[in-house]
This record gives structure tokens, C-alpha cells and sequence, in this order.
């Protein structure tokens, strides 16, 4: 594992800080082509990239000393300002609250939009995990002895020597790049706005919901964890918004060819 890839000068470049960056420029970049192909204005990828990124970072990093608030209260500053310690759901939330928030204030046209920016999302999700794996920042799962666990012996929070574990941003990444390239795949069949966006929600909430039965994360109810909770409730706002979809007249968004 490697947190601290470098130093410049004073400055010091993390890996996942790095890979985050990374995310987002892709994600971004992403989002700016299917707004193109939708005849969106394309600025706007870069407007709400920022206030995700902004609203994101704060989000993740208040959940998460929320969730540690003992340590939180025992080094303040240790923790708000490490490079470890983000609760990506708690950055979902603030970040879609803001640019929703920020879309219906310029009247942009939302469900469009959500489906536009739907594969970018799971896209960026998958990439931060990379950071993750690479800072060994404690996202990894349980003991395991399988031919591909490894230990983070130099993480930023190691495991102990000798000890093997499941690497499981590593399975994060690959089931995004997957649920990714479905998204990317389908993005331009005919459907009723609002459609690709709830697949999403549906799918990566699947994905989180189902590596958390083999990760570390305390469980706080009914033998499931915070982000399977959020999973659920993802789950089912995606899969009640298609029934919805599949019961209401055909009205479909046409079409646009290049």
C-alpha cells in the first residue's frame, strides 16, 4: 500500500486525494459528453463537478467524524484534517442536495439531467476506491484466506502483520466499472426521463449493499450497516420510481442522433 505517494516541497500528494481528483476529472469529462449528446449546455458539467466535489468532500468527511465522534472529540484536528476518513454516502447526500438545489434554482430540467450524469457517478465511485485500496484507509473487508486477500500492513489504518483480508475496494471498482459500462452502454435508448438515474440507484445500491456483509463496519440495526441501510433505501426509491414508470402511460424521450 502506498498513502503518501510524494512529496513537493512542503506540499505532500496522497494517493487518495489523488485518485479522488482523478474521479472527478473523469466523471466530469464523462458528463460533459452525454450533455453534448442531450444538446445540454456543456459548462454545466464543470459547475456542478465543483459543487459536488465541494458538497462531497464535506459531506463524506462529516459523516464520517460523526460516526467516529469518541476519537473525533479525543484529536479534533487530527482527524478533520487526515487524509483517510471519508463516508462516501455522507458526501452522496450533500453533494446531490447542492447541485439539485443548484439545478432547480436555473430551472434546468432535473430528471434529464439525473439520467445524464448517472454513469458518471458510479464511474467516479469506482475510481475513488482505487484511492482507497492504494491508502489502505480501513475500507478493506474481513479475514480471509482466499488466493487474491492481502494484508495493508502500511495502511493508513494497517492491519496487523501476517494478517489477510478481503480487498474489497478492489471488488467495488470492478462491480462499478461494470454497472458503468451497462449505464454508458444503454444510455441512448429511448426511455421516460428519470429512468437510467433510478437503475442507478438501483444497481449501485446492490453493489454497496451486498460488499458490506464481507467488510468491518459495525452493524447498527437488524444485522446490517449504516451504508446497507442507506443501500436499502436507495434500493427501494430506484425500484419503486421503475414500477411507477412501468405502470404509467408510455410517455418516452426521443431519441437524438449525433
Amino acid at each position: 500500500m502506498c498513502p503518501v505517494l510524494f512529496h513537493v516541497g512542503p506540499f505532500t500528494v496522497y494517493s487518495y486525494g489523488l485518485m479522488v481528483a482523478i474521479a472527478f476529472v473523469l466523471a466530469s469529462w464523462t458528463f460533459s459528453i452525454e450533455l453534448r449528446r442531450r444538446k445540454i449546455d456543456q459548462n454545466l458539467a464543470g459547475t456542478l463537478t465543483l459543487i459536488a466535489l465541494v458538497g462531497g468532500i464535506v459531506g463524506a468527511k462529516g459523516l464520517y467524524l460523526i460516526e467516529e465522534w469518541d476519537a473525533f472529540m479525543k484529536d479534533p484536528a487530527g482527524m478533520a484534517f487526515s487524509p483517510g476518513g471519508l463516508t462516501f454516502y455522507g458526501g452522496l447526500v450533500l453533494a446531490t442536495i447542492a447541485c439539485v438545489a443548484y439545478l432547480k434554482r436555473k430551472k434546468y430540467p432535473l430528471a434529464r439531467l439525473l439520467d445524464a450524469v448517472a454513469p458518471s457517478l458510479i464511474l467516479g465511485y469506482g475510481i475513488g476506491r482505487i484511492g482507497c485500496q492504494l491508502a489502505g484507509d480501513g475500507d478493506y473487508g474481513i479475514l480471509s484466506d482466499l488466493p487474491w486477500a492481502m494484508g495493508y500492513p502500511n495502511g493508513v489504518v494497517p492491519t496487523p502483520p501476517g494478517v489477510r483480508v478481503h480487498p474489497t475496494p478492489v471488488y467495488e471498482t470492478i462491480a462499478c466499472l461494470i454497472i458503468f459500462a451497462y449505464l454508458w452502454g444503454t444510455r441512448k435508448k429511448p426511455r421516460k426521463p428519470g429512468t437510467l438515474f433510478l437503475i442507478y440507484l438501483v444497481l449501485a445500491g446492490l453493489e454497496r449493499l451486498l460488499v458490506e456483509f464481507i467488510r468491518l463496519n459495525p452493524k447498527i440495526a437488524l444485522g446490517l450497516t449504516e451504508a446497507q441501510w442507506i443501500s436499502v433505501v436507495m434500493i427501494i426509491i430506484g425500484a419503486a420510481g421503475l414500477y411507477r414508470f412501468r405502470q404509467a402511460p408510455p410517455a418516452i424521450e426521443k431519441s437524438r442522433k449525433e
